[in-house]
C-alpha cells in the first residue's frame, strides 16, 4: 500500500500509537520551516509521512525502527536533503532582492 495510493485510513494520526502519533508531532514541526507561505508545497510530503507511520504501524514495527534516533534528520532528508532551502532563506532572497532594487531607484 504505497502513500498515494488512496487506501490508506481516512483517520489520519489520531488512529496511530501513542509513539507514532508523539513522532508525527516532532515531523510536523521539524517540516514546518521548509514550507512556502500557505504550506501547500508540504502536503504532498506530510502525506507521504504519514502514509509511512501508517503503514509500519500497521506492521507492528517500532517507531525507532522506522525513523530512527534522529527526526529532525529525517525531515531534512524528506524536505530535500542537507541545504535545502527554508522559508527564512526565501524571505531573506526576496528582501535582499527588494532592497537592491530601491536603492538602485535611488540611485544608491
Amino acid at each position: 500500500m504505497s502513500p498515494g495510493s488512496g487506501r490508506r485510513s481516512k483517520r489520519g494520526p489520531r488512529a496511530l500509537p501513542d509513539d507514532y502519533r508523539a513522532a508525527w508531532e516532532q515531523i510536523k514541526g521539524h517540516l514546518s520551516p521548509y514550507g512556502d507561505f500557505t504550506g501547500r508545497n508540504l502536503m504532498p510530503i506530510f502525506d507521504a509521512a504519514l502514509g509511512l507511520l501508517e503503514e509500519t504501524a500497521a506492521d507492528g514495527q517500532g517507531i525507532h525502527e522506522v525513523l530512527g534516533d534522529d527526526i529532525g534528520g529525517f525531515c531534512t532528508a524528506l524536505a530535500g536533503g542537507q541545504g535545502a532551502r527554508t522559508y527564512r532563506d526565501r524571505w531573506r532572497e526576496q528582501l535582499n532582492r527588494n532592497v537592491a532594487r530601491k536603492l538602485s531607484r535611488l540611485g544608491g
